[in-house]
């Protein structure tokens, strides 16, 4: 089986999905702060070129707490849906 690029499948979880709340942050405003990611979202496809910089303006103001949460979760949503869990090369 053909290996998956793994970082366009993550951000798109990282667009769609509430991130659960860091300790400083509600569930809200961490939602609300992911959500201005939404400007990366063309720098994930395949053969994208360098990110804007109103994608990395909005990657800098995300509090990272809630993005190691959103990745944290978003990396066993496929355990919790029974499936095989993410193998991701490095690239």
């Amino acid at each position: 089986m053909a290996a998956v690029n793994c970082f366009p499948a993550l951000l798109t979880l990282l667009l769609i999905m509430t991130a659960m709340p860091g300790p400083a942050l509600s569930q809200q405003q961490c939602s609300n702060v992911l959500s201005s990611l939404n400007k990366c979202v063309p720098f994930v496809m395949p053969g994208a070129g360098a990110p804007s910089a109103d994608c990395c303006s909005a990657l800098q103001g995300v509090d990272h707490a809630c993005l190691c949460n959103m990745l944290q979760v978003s990396s066993r949503i496929p355990t919790e849906c029974s499936l095989p869990p993410l193998a991701c090369p490095a690239n």
